[in-house]
């Protein structure tokens, strides 16, 4: 089994080096753009494969309190540089194994994170995703369903991903990208998925390093 749960952070790395990022895209998008505009709550967010940074910024200027975790060290360094002081929020390690707290973040946002795993990895994401975020928490942000002749990025249908998540959420919401980057043109749909969680004693393994 390959070491990491995707195609590695020396990929990424050397692309992030040479500016060849098709899926960077250079802000924000407007459906995240809609969502903060009527999600005034204060909370925890966490970004996987949070990359440039662009998210960490637009949440935290709604109020939230953000963090970002990525494996790519050129992507952490550049988020760094692009976020100011806000580049402490950047945490450079692996998202499957980076000590984070159990239940305690209210928004887990998914942007060209899930499409990069390969899909032997994607119930590992799920079962993740499910112990970090909140009870009630939501998982949202734009989902990958191709189709992909030659990935990464790795698509995966409506079906997959319902029966990825369906043990742990329910989607309330899915809706149309209109502003899609090339790479994802036609085959990207945003969408909110609510935790249906209520565990007890949340946080009482979590290790002694955790954010």
């Amino acid at each position: 089994m390959d070491e990491f749960p995707s195609i590695g952070p020396e990929f990424f790395d050397v692309r992030y080096a040479a500016g060849k990022m098709p899926w960077d895209f250079g802000g924000v998008p407007k459906s995240l753009k809609a969502f903060l505009d009527t999600h005034h709550e204060s909370g925890r967010v966490l970004i996987p494969g949070s990359g440039s940074g662009y998210e960490i910024e637009a949440f935290s200027s709604s109020g939230w309190d953000v963090i970002g975790i990525d494996f790519s060290r050129v992507a952490v360094a550049r988020a760094r540089g692009l976020l100011g002081p806000l580049g402490s929020k950047v945490y450079e390690g692996d998202f499957f194994t980076y000590p984070l707290r159990e239940g305690s973040f209210d928004i887990i946002y998914e942007r060209t994170f899930l499409c990069t795993l390969l899909p032997d990895f994607w119930p590992r994401y799920a079962q993740r995703i499910a112990k970090l975020v909140a009870p009630a928490g939501l998982l949202c942000g734009f989902f990958f369903l191709g189709p992909e002749e030659e990935p990464p990025p790795w698509p995966i249908t409506q079906y997959q991903l319902g029966e990825l998540l369906g043990s742990w959420f329910e989607k309330i919401e899915d809706n149309e990208v209109e502003d899609s980057l090339p790479l994802y043109a036609g085959k990207e749909r945003w969408q909110i998925w609510r935790s249906r969680q209520q565990r007890v004693g949340i946080g009482e393994k979590s290790l002694a390093r955790s954010v």
